[in-house]
């Protein structure tokens, strides 16, 4: 080892970063920045406030309230008839998964069979529906990330599904079909052969969402290992649906807790997971979803195709009154699952009708997903959370 020349120290090791300057610039600022109440990307009115050093996010904090309609305070004032026109509209590309949950909540207190054929149709129309969603979301959230094009391509076959839908139930969004005890009404002459042919169509253009979303570098680099939702903070925060999914967590309540005709539906039903939990995992989950509802839509009809006719909904007395007790009902709705706590008194309106809906849960995983990314980001992970604000603020 060689000497220090005489008159030269040793060199001590340095520690710590060398200050040459010291003044308003060597301070550190953390900036907060509010995103919303009206941005254009958080598919309704919902604030971000985030806490910011230079470009990553330190926190975020999702601020909710903002379009509040208090609809679970007005279903103490209105009949079981009526409380499904509110039911409808807090998630509004889900309606009639919406009024589903509430009118097997209401059939369960009152201990109530529902024809077969009601069964097997509210199934159809449910997974019609959940397509409506899905499509909706492969849509919006390349367009977010700048691809504008996929969205013509949602439009159109949501303009498909959409037509008979309307059809059936005279609604284009809110549909209104779903009553205690069944649906509203039979169906259309000749309405299945269109429901089948629609639900081809869309089958048949739906690998425009492979080749053009997926297989895009762009997509794929912007949302890859970007946003990653770990397993333990699904459980943590009651993430459900396409989300808790696409982080490994496989539960879904049409498997594990069939309702409706979903326990007979056991070899066409397919459960999709990923592990990787980022935000690519989150879309290819949704997209494999939707390929299965059009599965279960068309076996839905098949079955339909083999029932004799029948009723689709149980008479009911003019005045309904549900009998004084408690009950949950919950459901797997396209965003996650929504749960119904009712209490009755014993009146023809419910005393309570607790709602939990999927995205209220599923947004609060934001305050553990956006630190420690960067801002650039925050719109590719935000879009990636699938979630309609009238959902968050019921």
């Amino acid at each position: 080892m060689t000497a220090a020349p005489p008159g030269d120290a040793a060199p001590a090791a340095r520690t710590a970063p060398l200050t040459v300057g010291i003044g308003g610039a060597a301070e550190q600022t953390d900036m907060v920045l509010n995103i919303g109440p009206q941005h254009p990307s958080t598919h309704g009115v919902l604030r971000l406030r985030l806490v910011l050093d230079g470009e990553r996010i330190i926190t975020a904090e999702p601020v909710v309230g903002y379009m509040h309609r208090g609809a679970e305070k007005l279903f103490e004032a209105r009949d079981y008839r009526q409380i499904i026109v509110l039911a409808n509209r807090h998630d509004w590309l889900s309606a009639f998964s919406n009024e589903l949950g509430v009118v097997l909540a209401v059939e369960r207190m009152l201990g109530m069979e529902v024809p077969e054929r009601a069964v097997w149709l509210r199934t159809l129309l449910a997974e019609l529906n959940r397509v409506l969603n899905h499509l909706m979301f492969l849509g919006s959230y390349p367009l977010e990330l700048g691809g504008i094009t996929p969205i013509f391509y949602a439009f159109r076959e949501r303009e498909d599904l959409q037509a008979v839908m309307e059809e059936v139930s005279g609604g284009r969004m809110h549909y209104m079909f779903n009553r205690v005890g069944g649906l509203k009404e039979e169906l259309p002459a000749g309405w299945t052969d269109r429901a089948r042919a629609a639900v081809r169509a869309t089958r048949a253009r739906m690998d425009v969402f492979d080749r053009l979303v997926l297989g895009n570098e762009i997509f794929r680099g912007r949302t890859r290992g970007v946003g990653v939702l770990p397993p333990q903070t699904v459980h943590a925060y009651g993430v459900s649906g396409p989300l808790g999914r696409a982080s490994g967590v496989d539960f879904d309540l049409r498997r594990d807790e069939p309702y409706l005709a979903y326990g007979e539906l056991g070899d066409t039903l397919r459960v999709v997971t990923r592990e990787e939990g980022d935000c690519l995992a989150r879309f290819e989950v949704l997209l494999a979803q939707t390929h299965n509802s059009l599965d279960l839509a068309d076996a839905c009809l098949d079955r339909l195709g083999e029932l004799p006719p029948g009723p689709v909904n149980q008479r009911l007395p003019k005045v309904l009154k549900a009998p004084e007790g408690e009950t949950y009902a919950w459901t797997e709705n396209p965003l996650g699952l929504n749960g119904y706590y009712l209490v009755s008194k014993g009146e023809k309106t419910p005393y309570r009708l607790k709602l939990r809906s999927a995205s209220y849960n599923n947004i609060q995983a934001l305050t553990e997903l956006l630190p420690g990314t960067l801002v650039a980001d925050m719109v590719a992970i935000l879009g990636s959370m699938f979630f309609v604000v009238g959902d968050i603020d019921k």
